[in-house]
């Protein structure tokens, strides 16, 4: 809940503003231990549109990147192994921290925990920075006392997994770029420079050859038509949005990402070595496998990699092993399910699932670099055909009327 509040420092100096907390008297207790002499407070009502309301109509468009979640928690990390308490380290990041709105939830939860909540309860109340998964690892380290543990556990997983997801996001950023490049300037050339070639060699009554034809033809349906089919594709492009949001939607997305002839494989093996990696940082951290499989589905990232943890939990809970339920599937491949079976016979699941994450991204890795070298020659050859074929369409034609005269 948000609680309006009218204080006095103790300086003397009257003070007012907001504060959230799970209760009045929790409120109230936050706020004495600032050493402020609370005058007033009560309940914000959510209707309202004052400060409180604009700031969460605003919150709408908060942007906290992964990568702050990232440095956040290995500065936790080692605050944590410094044996610095846990409101003083939370008001060292608050100081440091330049995204204004990660501050404010760092200052929010700082709020909430000295306000006597568990830091695991706090964390649940900002979804935007702490996940389902990061909150199910410390509460586990709340548990069983090891909460610096924990953030060491977390703060490894997650620069894993962002390092591991910011490459296969790069290695697709170059094509992206040079592929639109070359379709705008295509699509210029079209528009503007095709129809002056078309109207002299119209005039110059030479024999147009048929590529030159075809070219002449896309510009004159891009001019006439242009804006019908910019509409088109956005609209298009706003029913699929609300399609892939949808259940069939995003399984279907979910396929087809994984069944692209290149790129299929690369976000098969990151599926995978997400899975295998979240299961062990879960069952290190003491999660039960249940539980663990269940956080697991939340976070990667893909609905059929989803459904088929879900349908592998409710599976161990009726005794099933999860090899036997892994080995179903042929989006698993054999190596996990056969990995997993010898982690479970062994007692040793979590150090399986270690070495199968760093196999995956090791697998990973060498994938990209190899995509990477592979790209760059094929686009050229690529690119070199298009830009040959739109110069010949154009200078040959030319060179016959020149041939002419």
């Amino acid at each position: 809940m948000q609680f309006r509040y009218k204080v006095r420092t103790s300086e003397g100096e009257a003070n007012e503003g907001t504060i959230e907390a799970a209760g009045l008297d929790l409120a109230v207790a936050s706020l004495q231990r600032r050493n402020f002499l609370v005058l007033s407070i009560e309940p914000v009502d959510g209707r309202t549109f004052g400060v409180a309301g604009a700031a969460e109509f605003l919150g709408f468009f908060e942007r906290i990147k992964t990568q702050d979640v990232v440095v956040l928690t290995r500065q936790l990390s080692t605050l944590f192994e410094a044996k610095v308490p846990i409101v003083e380290s939370l008001k060292i990041l608050i100081g440091e921290t330049e995204n204004k709105y990660l501050r404010r939830h760092l200052s929010d939860l700082s709020d909430d925990i000295q306000g006597g909540m568990p830091m695991s309860g706090a964390m649940a109340r900002q979804p935007k920075v702490f996940s389902r998964f990061y909150v199910a690892m410390i509460k586990s380290g709340e548990e069983s006392g090891k909460l610096e543990e924990i953030f060491r556990f977390l703060a490894d997983y997650l620069e894993r997994s962002y390092e591991l997801t910011r490459k296969a996001r790069n290695a697709l950023i170059y094509p992206a770029f040079v592929l639109s490049t070359f379709i705008v300037v295509i699509t210029l050339m079209m528009v503007f420079v095709i129809p002056k070639l078309a109207t002299i060699l119209t005039e110059a009554g030479q024999a147009i050859p048929i590529y030159t034809r075809a070219i002449i033809a896309v510009s004159n349906f891009l001019r006439s038509f242009g804006i019908v089919l910019l509409a088109l594709l956005a609209a298009l492009g706003v029913v699929l949005a609300r399609y892939f949001r949808t259940d069939s939607g995003r399984a279907y997305f979910a396929r087809l990402i994984l069944g692209m002839p290149i790129t299929g494989g690369l976000y098969k093996k990151l599926y995978l070595s997400r899975i295998a990696d979240n299961l062990q940082t879960l069952l290190s951290g003491g999660i039960s496998v249940v539980r663990a499989m269940e956080i697991t589905s939340e976070v990667v990232g893909n609905e059929v990699y989803r459904k088929i943890m879900l349908e592998a939990r409710d599976a161990v809970k009726g005794g099933s092993m999860i090899s036997d339920v892994f080995s179903r599937y042929a989006e698993i491949p054999p190596l996990l399910s056969q990995m997993i079976r010898i982690g479970e016979e062994t007692g040793k699941l979590d150090y399986i699932l270690k070495s199968v994450a760093g196999f995956y991204r090791r697998d990973v890795d060498s994938f990209i670099d190899n995509l990477v070298s592979l790209i760059e020659p094929v686009l050229i050859v690529a690119l070199g055909l298009g830009v040959g074929l739109l110069v010949a369409a154009v200078l040959v034609p030319i060179y016959n009327i020149s041939a002419g005269f």
